[in-house]
């Protein structure tokens, strides 16, 4: 769907320069997402993965975050190939809905209720976020969080349009549980695409 070099917004490498390959696709359908425009995988245009890994590899920093979309409704073995022989770490950011596929340093699991993530997904997780969107989920998170390795990095994160109402939730259970922490969207506050 999109390229572009930014600074990683959220989660565990919040503020770290990277290079971000938004696919396109998804079956997942979460109401509040904010790029529906991804969802149609026809509506985009194809490239080889050498050309996103040349295009990728004109910028000074060495993280690749695939996106989507939900990512993992392609085969990404050959991105994750082409990504690798040309210097990067490759990280992807997944609801896990489908099944894994690619060599990644780094796997953002972001399960959403909308479609259940595949038997097993929660044990290739390096980083679990969980978006909060109503006080209910902080216990759905904690069903994930159970399901995760014990040195995987979980993290709360605001819904960005009910931050306001949910983020006193969050503190206090961050207060309470110390395994989690919070995810913020800071590029959404910065201004940062």
């Amino acid at each position: 769907m999109e390229a572009f070099y930014t600074v990683q917004g959220e989660g565990l490498y919040a503020g770290q320069a990277a290079y971000f390959i938004r696919l396109g696709g998804c079956d997942v359908g979460c109401t509040w997402c904010d790029v529906k425009d991804s969802w149609d995988a026809d509506a985009h245009p194809k490239f080889p993965v050498e050309a996103i890994a040349a295009e990728a590899a004109k910028h000074p920093a060495r993280i690749a975050v695939v996106t989507g979309g939900e990512p993992l409704m392609h085969d990404l073995k050959p991105l994750t190939d082409a990504l690798r022989s040309a210097g990067f770490r490759t990280h992807i950011e997944t609801s896990g809905s489908s099944p894994l596929s690619g060599d990644w340093h780094h796997i953002c699991f972001s399960p959403k209720k909308f479609k259940a993530p595949v038997t097993g997904f929660h044990q290739h997780a390096d980083e679990l976020k969980v978006v909060v969107f109503n006080k209910h989920d902080i216990t759905w998170a904690d069903e994930h969080a159970s399901q995760v390795p014990t040195e995987c990095a979980c993290f709360l994160q605001p819904e960005w349009s009910k931050r306001d109402t949910v983020m006193p939730l969050i503190v206090e259970k961050v207060k309470a549980d110390p395994r989690w922490r919070i995810s913020l969207q800071t590029h959404k506050y910065l201004n940062i695409p």
